[in-house]
């Protein structure tokens, strides 16, 4: 019983210094989530440093129940704001919010970063930013400066079509000709009219107008074209 005990108490209190540490230092994983890949981590890792495998794994267990206890509360409307952090707001209509960024401990400097990242170099432009419960840096820019969408437009649009891989690095996609009601005797026939082999394939994909697009391994020379610059001693 005492095992269980120190167990859950660890947990409690790795979740509570976690909270205290805040959302920037956990991001892209929740509080409990992060908590949990370390301690499972930790104990998967004593049984190297100390000959208990039998206790090891018995704290394991206990720490993966008590952490799908945790997932399976956090969907309750009650535990959820205990569990999960609130949206901190950074910037709203334009001005930023210096209270929001001293909350999740960010500098001006890292926050003028995050928005270029995302594609904003003027906060005048933003109608808001919110740092979530993740860390992650979520921003919705004002109506005048938000990308045209069709609909704006009154434009129909074609169905959205996702390319699918036939073959990668040389090596055929049997299930996805398989999908596609397609023979292997078909995609040779394609790669041969193309003058490729399937070996020197990087990426070949069925487009949406059923033809085939073949990335070999052959870089194009664009003979020093500015445009097409790359950093470095090796351009």
């Amino acid at each position: 019983m005492d095992m269980f005990y120190h167990a859950v108490l660890i947990f409690a209190a790795g979740i509570i210094f976690l909270k205290m540490t805040g959302k920037k230092a956990v991001s892209q994983m929740h509080t409990f989530d992060l908590l949990y890949i370390f301690v499972l981590t930790n104990i998967i890792s004593t049984p190297v440093e100390v000959n208990h495998i039998g206790k090891a794994i018995a704290y394991g267990g206990i720490i993966v129940l008590l952490y799908k206890l945790i997932v399976r509360l956090s969907l309750n409307n009650k535990f959820r704001w205990i569990l999960y952090e609130s949206p901190t707001v950074l910037i709203r209509n334009g001005d930023i919010d210096r209270k929001g960024l001293k909350r999740v401990r960010m500098p001006m400097n890292e926050l003028l970063s995050q928005l270029r990242v995302k594609g904003f170099t003027d906060t005048q432009n933003i109608a808001i930013a919110l740092m979530e419960g993740t860390g992650n840096l979520s921003v919705i820019p004002k109506s005048d400066y938000r990308a045209i969408q069709p609909n704006d437009l009154n434009l129909n649009v074609k169905r959205e079509y996702l390319p699918i891989p036939l073959i990668m690095d040389g090596q055929i996609i049997y299930h996805n000709l398989k999908y596609l009601q397609l023979n292997q005797n078909w995609l040779m026939n394609e790669v041969k009219k193309m003058g490729e082999e399937v070996e020197n394939i990087t990426l070949a994909t069925l487009l949406d107008n059923g033809k085939l697009y073949i990335d070999n391994n052959e870089m194009t020379n664009h003979n020093h074209d500015p445009y097409y610059y790359s950093p470095g001693k090796d351009n």
